[in-house]
């Protein structure tokens, strides 16, 4: 098997995804980060769609997350996928309602004003109510680590940040959800997917983006 290359942002949650794969596998990877503010030829030369991840299998790129884990399931144990046809089918379905989540979480911390902020969050509501009837905890499905557990590290990372601001509401009254979030901060691969930096550089992040969310920052810090 071919050197692995992890090409990362890191802020990207879909890059985390792939690290935390790993990680469950014992794969050994080198992560290269690059600035998406600056991109390097040799990057676009590796992403047709300029985004991270891309992770590099000798002289071959393999772009988009979902992708790369269905790569990795496939050439490495142990599986995270379940062994049932139909439930993995469910669980890859789930995998996209994660990147539904994702795409809600970046609408709430880009909206404009109240008004979108408030209907990001109601969505990201509904999902996670969604959630707290399908978990059957400790994990996703029980008492095996899948890859739904790893790409969902990635979207609960983001409220440990939200709740520095406020309570959102989001998460409320969601026990199964809240002990799933709580067995996945835990563990080791989630632990590892991100830089000791990770959470001052998302305050950044989100402060700079001049939304309802980083008026609500401001508010915050000057309180």
């Amino acid at each position: 098997m071919s050197n692995l290359v992890l090409v990362s942002h890191k802020l990207c949650p879909y890059v985390q995804r792939i690290a935390i794969a790993l990680r469950e596998k014992a794969v050994p990877f080198e992560r290269r980060d690059v600035d998406l503010a600056n991109k390097p030829e040799w990057f676009l030369r590796v992403s047709p769609l300029g985004k991270t991840p891309v992770l590099l299998v000798g002289n071959t790129a393999i772009f988009e997350s979902a992708v790369i884990l269905e790569y990795l399931e496939e050439t490495h144990a142990p599986p995270l996928h379940p062994a049932d046809p139909l439930k993995r089918a469910e669980h890859r379905a789930f995998i996209e309602f994660s990147s539904a989540i994702l795409n809600d979480i970046a609408g709430l911390y880009g909206a404009p004003d109240e008004a979108v902020f408030i209907a990001k969050r109601e969505a990201l509501r509904t999902k996670f109510v969604r959630l707290e009837d399908r978990v059957h905890g400790p994990w996703f499905d029980g008492t095996g680590f899948s890859l739904v557990d790893a790409v969902f590290g990635p979207v609960f990372r983001y409220f440990d940040t939200f709740e520095r601001i406020g309570e959102l509401g989001i998460l409320a009254d969601l026990p199964k959800v809240a002990a799933w979030r709580r067995a996945l901060a835990a563990r080791a691969s989630v632990q590892a997917a991100v830089a000791p930096e990770y959470p001052a550089l998302l305050w950044e992040f989100l402060r700079a983006r001049k939304s309802h969310l980083s008026r609500l920052m401001e508010q915050r810090e000057a309180a």
